[in-house]
């Protein structure tokens, strides 16, 4: 097994994937998934539906113990409601702090324990989805250069200079990503952003918003967007 890719079955991630598999084989990739307590599950079923498109092997964890002290937004425990605005839009409420939405460190949890597991399997390689727009204004600090500069380093060291993070977005904008998940023929139309789980996208979350607008920037529409005029 060469490459463990951290699979939200989302825009970012499943074009990490479509990276690795184009590299590697979908037989060298594992896709690892997590389960953090989330107000819901779309996106752990959209990761099962790409996964089986790709016939790659699936792995999905429970971790959602440890944000059990958490407000985010985000999580089944938080009574407080997902904002129906721009990440820019809430930063200016936030005065620079992470959005509402920040699940604590989670990009560097999830990344200690695809560590841990990529070892386990043999892997190489860890991908991630982390996109410049995702870190600016410190939305999601675990998004920076910065932070993935480090959290690489350290488990480069903490695992015998064996593992390699790999984050080919994180210089990159989402149109960016898009615009390359296009040329590797992501199955897009599978793949879910949308923070509320409702039957179709909300169109106006955080990450809907920059989803909408990534494929835009692309010349086309959202193909989740497309599917419910239809």
């Amino acid at each position: 097994m060469k490459a463990l890719v951290l699979f939200s079955g989302g825009v970012d991630s499943t074009t990490c994937l479509a990276i690795a598999i184009d590299k590697y084989g979908a037989d060298q990739v594992l896709a690892l998934t997590v389960s953090y307590g989330q107000k819901h599950i779309r996106e752990i079923e959209s990761a099962d539906r790409i996964a089986g498109y790709y016939n790659v092997m699936h792995k999905t964890i429970d971790l959602s113990l440890i944000f059990e002290g958490s407000d985010c937004s985000l999580l089944k425990g938080s009574a407080a409601d997902i904002p129906d605005e721009s990440y820019e839009e809430q930063l200016k409420k936030t005065g620079g702090e992470p959005v509402s939405t920040y699940v604590p460190f989670r990009n560097g949890l999830f990344l200690s324990s695809a560590a841990s597991i990529a070892l386990s399997c043999g892997c190489e390689e860890i991908y991630y989805g982390a996109h410049s727009d995702d870190a600016a204004g410190n939305a999601y600090p675990d998004c920076s250069e910065e932070f993935n500069e480090s959290i690489s380093k350290a488990i480069y060291l903490g695992s015998g200079n064996h593992l390699k993070v790999i984050a080919p977005f994180v210089n990159k904008s989402k149109s960016e990503v898009v615009r390359i998940g296009l040329e590797l023929n992501v199955p897009y139309e599978l793949t879910w952003s949308c923070y509320n789980g409702s039957d179709v996208p909300c169109g106006v979350c955080g990450t809907c918003r920059d989803r909408i607008a990534a494929f835009k920037a692309n010349g086309i529409e959202d193909p989740l967007m497309e599917a419910e005029k239809k």
